[in-house]
């Protein structure tokens, strides 16, 4: 990675998965830029930023606003000229919708969510395309959530489901132009997202107790396979969700509110 420049979005403190990607891609040479939504996430961005001790811009881009992407990529480009990866690290919903069912999902909710976790990929994809003159990666994180279902989970599922899917017509999109799109689907990590899912306590339990591996992943873990990904190691690599989790997916889970219903396909 030395000497590649890359954009991780969705940093938003030091147990995030997109800063454990940062430190990873950081160490192997890698030039960052981070771009932030709001004050509150630049002071947190900022100060990991220092901790790299690295020359590293900080860009505005709330995902929500339009413009916003289009603006954070043109000063990109204004820095740069061409950049080699991106790590799209971005989701948001009402918190409150994620403890009951997701039946009860507002319409409002609904869009926002799929607004935010999943076109801003499509949205982001177009604006980079045009800076990746030489080709590169773009990676987006998702969920077993997206295809099976993950008690408290809810729309967010639904939103991880069509973000991969996503994936999949965006690296036929923009594979002519030799760049590639691909996730990565962690297993279950305590971050500030995370902690918004109901009873994720018990979620993180079951995996650790049942996994292959017995143990959850480590946010590092999911750093190095993303390394993997972004980097030309995996070049003939694209539609692809790879998954990063102790072999959590291989067993499924049963519902907390329907201890008898199987919920793995």
């Amino acid at each position: 990675m030395k000497d590649k420049r890359g954009v991780i979005m969705g940093v938003a403190n030091d147990a995030s998965i997109a800063w454990a990607v940062a430190e990873v891609v950081h160490k192997e040479g890698a030039r960052l830029a981070f771009t932030y939504p709001n004050e509150a996430i630049y002071k947190r961005v900022s100060s990991l930023r220092d901790s790299l001790q690295a020359e590293c811009p900080i860009i505005k881009c709330d995902v929500s606003e339009p413009g916003d992407i289009q603006q954070a990529f043109s000063r990109i480009k204004e820095q740069w000229g061409e950049i080699d990866f991106v790590l799209h690290a971005i989701a948001f919903s009402d918190r409150h919708q994620l403890t009951g069912r997701y039946v009860d999902t507002t319409r409002d909710n609904f869009l926002k969510t799929l607004d935010i976790s999943c076109y801003s990929l499509t949205e982001i994809c177009k604006e980079v395309s045009a800076i990746m003159p030489n080709g590169g990666s773009i990676l987006a994180l998702t969920y077993l959530g997206a295809n099976r279902v993950i008690p408290h989970y809810n729309v967010m599922g639904v939103a991880k489901a069509a973000l991969e899917s996503s994936v999949r017509y965006l690296a036929a999109d923009l594979g002519p132009q030799n760049i590639r799109v691909n996730a990565i689907s962690s297993g279950t990590i305590r971050t500030a997202a995370s902690s918004g899912i109901g009873d994720f306590h018990y979620i993180m339990s079951w995996n650790k107790n049942n996994s292959p591996l017995r143990r959850n992943v480590l946010p590092a873990e999911v750093g190095k396979s993303a390394l993997y990904m972004l980097s030309d190691l995996s070049s003939a690599v694209t539609g692809d969700v790879h998954y990063v989790d102790c072999g959590y997916n291989i067993i499924g889970m049963k519902a907390v509110d329907a201890p008898d219903l199987i919920i793995n396909d």
